[in-house]
């Protein structure tokens, strides 16, 4: 079985915010000090365990638990050793800050889990301090050599460029690929409530790119897997890639594969949509599968074909902090 919205697309992936809680400030994703939501309001673990069986029954192989910081989130190495165990699940992977890495990395990788993505916005000591406004690097990048020591395998840095921020390190980003096997990825600085985006301050994918070959030379095209946003390439001989997302001058929504549940369970079908499908009410009423599986098909039924980034501002602004909704 499968899911498949309007537009022909398979929709096998899910992305599971189970916090909205951060131990990081970063000035994108959290500009303002904003009240967390309580306790009671956020999706339980049996909740989220349900909701991934019924999605696995309709076809989602892929699963990556986000936050917040999911690490922060007390047990979460339950949460993964349940989700692991679902029958169907094939892909279970996490998005973190890597600030717990150093103390949770060998228990997630022996609970289950398959792979981390590291957010991490600059190289520079006192520049990441800045920017997540209290953040050690040092912390991070042991972190990020243990999870690829112990098979938390490949890393993936994410790496948000903003033009008088951090444009002056992509070819230090780029240059960590030459000695490591990491995947570093690029992404456009996406327009947020209150993240105080604007088109001069996004660096355009265009712009990294041409700027790494400058430097660097040729980059060669490299397939790391069949769906995904980024385009991957490698600079030759090194033992890492480089990876190209361009959500804001290059719409990949023909390809979207996912649909995201927010911490207080909500189904966002599309990043940049206002529409959200209430899970967590519909459950805490007595909703059987069938009842979950049918608001999973309505999400897909109404996932738009596209968002509408850099056509209409504000309109295509995502409409809730990025850690009240997850990466």
């Amino acid at each position: 079985m499968s899911l498949k919205d309007r537009f022909s697309r398979i929709i096998d992936y899910m992305r599971i915010s189970i916090t909205d809680r951060c131990n990081l400030r970063c000035i994108y994703c959290m500009p303002h000090e904003l009240e967390p939501l309580i306790h009671k309001e956020i999706l339980t673990y049996e909740e989220i365990i349900r909701i991934v069986k019924v999605g696995a029954r309709l076809g989602v192989r892929k699963v990556r638990i986000t936050g917040g910081e999911p690490l922060a989130r007390k047990n979460v190495q339950y949460l993964i050793r349940k989700l692991k165990e679902i029958d169907g699940i094939e892909d279970l992977s996490m998005t973190t800050n890597g600030v717990l890495l150093n103390r949770y990395a060998r228990e997630v990788k022996e609970s289950g889990l398959d792979r981390v993505n590291v957010s991490l916005d600059s190289l520079r000591k006192e520049r990441y301090r800045e920017i997540t406004r209290g953040g050690s690097l040092e912390e991070i990048l042991s972190g990020i050599e243990l999870a690829e020591k112990i098979g938390l395998d490949p890393v993936k840095i994410n790496a948000v460029i903003i033009r008088g921020i951090n444009d002056d390190e992509i070819e230090d980003f780029a240059r960590l690929t030459l000695t490591t096997p990491y995947h570093v990825r690029f992404i456009e600085f996406m327009p947020g409530t209150d993240n105080y985006w604007s088109e001069d301050r996004c660096v355009p994918m265009k712009e990294i790119k041409e700027r790494i070959y400058k430097t660097f030379g040729e980059l060669i095209p490299v397939k790391v897997r069949k769906h995904g946003p980024a385009r991957y390439f490698r600079i030759s001989g090194a033992s890492g890639v480089i990876g190209f997302i361009s959500a804001v001058t290059h719409h990949f929504c023909s390809e979207c594969n996912r649909l995201r549940i927010t911490p207080d369970g909500k189904i966002r079908p599309c990043l940049f949509s206002d529409t959200e499908i209430d899970l967590r009410s519909a459950i805490r009423r007595g909703a059987d599968d069938d009842e979950i599986e049918r608001l999973l098909r309505l999400s897909v039924a109404v996932k738009p074909e596209g968002h509408r980034i850099s056509e209409d501002i504000p309109a295509g602004v995502i409409n809730r902090p990025m850690s009240k909704l997850g990466g």
